[in-house]
């Protein structure tokens, strides 16, 4: 939503895509799951009235709207481009089998993941760690809005102390929340590892993926400090 207090701007979409395209240039196979907050939040559904099922699907329904967008704003820029969705809509995006998100990867195609798991309870953080999963994905790069994991939330204490690096276990025992615990849990297990960082600032995607050290990278190793 950019500088919106609601919707999607063009602008920051288009940038996103740029983003991507430069990645994607390298030859590196690139999958997204995009959330739905921008528009509606499932949890927001109790203050309107509705159930957390319904809404649930409300917001997954959002995640399909950014994931149009998105693609829209991809192709525009010269990126091949492919929207899958978890919940079956056949004339606006694929439905979700592995293998053939796996062929278009390798096809040098872009994926987009909408719909989060297809099922309510689960964020969109669940739905990125299981589709990295389920593609056999190299490494989780959670796009923010902030520099990385902090000691603090740096929205509140702008003097916080970020992590260049923590472990699992460093995660679990500071309570840092990278994702929710499902999602964590998932990509713990298979020795996936996550880089936070911020996405908001162009180029920063790339720079990520040709292994600068920006944001905060999550592993198994035991080499914890602070930049």
């Amino acid at each position: 939503m950019g500088d919106k207090a609601f919707g999607i701007d063009p602008k920051t979409i288009r940038q996103f895509a740029l983003d991507i395209k430069d990645v994607v240039d390298l030859g590196v196979e690139v999958a997204v799951v995009v959330g739905g907050g921008n528009i509606f939040r499932g949890l927001q559904a109790a203050d309107a009235g509705v159930d957390r099922v319904s809404g649930d699907y409300m917001g997954m329904l959002a995640t399909v709207m950014n994931g149009v967008a998105l693609q829209n704003a991809a192709e525009q820029v010269g990126v091949d481009t492919r929207l899958i969705s978890a919940i079956q809509m056949r004339e606006i995006a694929e439905p979700f089998i592995p293998k053939r998100a796996k062929r278009h990867l390798e096809k040098g195609r872009l994926v987009i993941f909408a719909s989060g798991t297809g099922n309510p309870y689960f964020t969109t953080d669940s739905g990125a760690a299981l589709r990295a999963s389920e593609i056999s994905a190299d490494v989780v790069i959670k796009g923010t809005k902030v520099n990385g994991i902090f000691e603090e939330d740096p929205m509140k204490n702008p003097a916080a102390k970020r992590y260049s690096q923590v472990t699992f276990s460093d995660v679990i025992q500071h309570n840092l929340g990278v994702m929710d615990m499902t999602a964590f849990t998932l990509c713990q297990e298979n020795a996936m590892p996550i880089v936070v960082f911020n996405m908001n600032q162009p180029g920063n995607l790339l720079r990520v993926v040709k292994g600068e050290k920006i944001g905060t990278l999550v592993n198994m190793d035991k080499s914890t400090f602070y930049e």
